[in-house]
């Protein structure tokens, strides 16, 4: 690994303390501009840069955001990423991405946060339990969580997302005014402190128009595969006459493995044999090979409100946007 040049040398090569480089890295800090040019054309000969690390020992902010996320088969995950780090970025934030997994579990993945020292702490569509924050292992000096893209019943740590209630309300209102009345529901991974609440809502509003009777098909995961494997359960299990007419899945990546496998394993017409719905917009929902009906989640709206509570512009508060149904060929 190459040696990095220090402040110690830079001051050598100027003429000046140590403590006088480090002044002139610092915005606003006193000090004459002909020892700032010095340190300058000295920095710059050694190829010289502050050690942010270093002066976050002094200052106790690192100006780096943790995200953790445990659910990266669901690629709905990538345009909140993109949008989340271009905007923690344009503040003079990095964030630092953590995987959630079998071998790196939710409480080891925010001590080994707090270690490093973040600003913060961003759930983003992770499955978090009120157990895990009551771990005796996380201590009140914990740095500040949001959620992001989930509702969160967790005190004091607040989210952003997409309002469900209003989406639902938009989405059984369509299908009904379609004529449709044998609604299913499948869901994904089960959360709970941060819940999307969408089968919740759905059901309500199918009670409210006097469908009481909904569907639930399970998947254990957000993915493709799991979608598909679920809809092959419930079309294999479930005569032809008793099958519901419309789907309703949790994400669009569920729905689209849903739809392949009743169009190519059982030969169903969509919408015509059974119409499908998913949530969150993604791309290829939106192909012609898909024509997937969906709600559109307002990604960027939601990132520019969780960063301001981050870097303090805005009160940390639970807050729900609402989104927009696109209707295409699917229903």
């Amino acid at each position: 690994m190459r040696k990095r040049a220090t402040a110690k040398e830079v001051a050598e090569a100027a003429g000046v303390s140590k403590w006088t480089v480090i002044r002139a890295f610092k915005p606003g800090a006193s000090i004459t501009d002909e020892a700032k040019r010095k340190i300058m054309e000295a920095a710059e000969k050694l190829n010289y840069s502050p050690n942010l690390l270093a002066r976050s020992l002094s200052t106790n902010v690192t100006h780096q955001v943790a995200v953790l996320v445990d659910d990266f088969a669901n690629p709905q995950k990538l345009p909140f990423l993109e949008s989340l780090t271009e905007r923690l970025q344009a503040e003079g934030l990095v964030a630092m991405l953590i995987n959630i997994n079998n071998h790196f579990d939710h409480v080891h993945a925010l001590l080994n946060a707090d270690q490093r020292l973040v600003d913060a702490i961003i759930l983003l569509g992770t499955a978090f339990r009120d157990e895990t924050l009551n771990d005796r292992r996380l201590g009140p000096g914990m740095p500040p969580m949001f959620v992001l893209a989930r509702d969160s019943q967790i005190e004091g740590v607040p989210a952003v997302v997409c309002d469900s209630e209003v989406g639902l309300r938009d989405i059984v209102d369509h299908l009904h005014e379609r004529g449709y009345r044998r609604p299913g529901f499948m869901t994904g991974a089960s959360a709970l402190s941060t819940a999307l609440k969408r089968r919740h809502h759905f059901a309500e509003f199918w009670r409210q128009k006097g469908v009481d009777h909904i569907v639930d098909i399970s998947a254990e995961r957000y993915s493709h595969e799991d979608g598909a494997e679920s809809a092959r359960r419930y079309l294999q299990e479930t005569p032809a006459s008793e099958r519901v007419d419309v789907l309703m899945c949790e994400n669009d990546i569920l729905a689209i493995g849903a739809m392949e496998t009743a169009r190519s394993e059982f030969g169903l017409r969509v919408p015509d044999d059974i119409a499908v719905v998913g949530f969150d917009n993604y791309e290829l929902g939106g192909t012609p090979a898909f024509g997937l009906t969906t709600y559109e989640q307002p990604c960027r709206e939601m990132v520019d409100l969780i960063v301001e509570m981050i870097t303090g512009k805005r009160e940390g508060e639970t807050i729900s946007l609402p989104g927009k149904l696109v209707v295409r060929s699917s229903t």
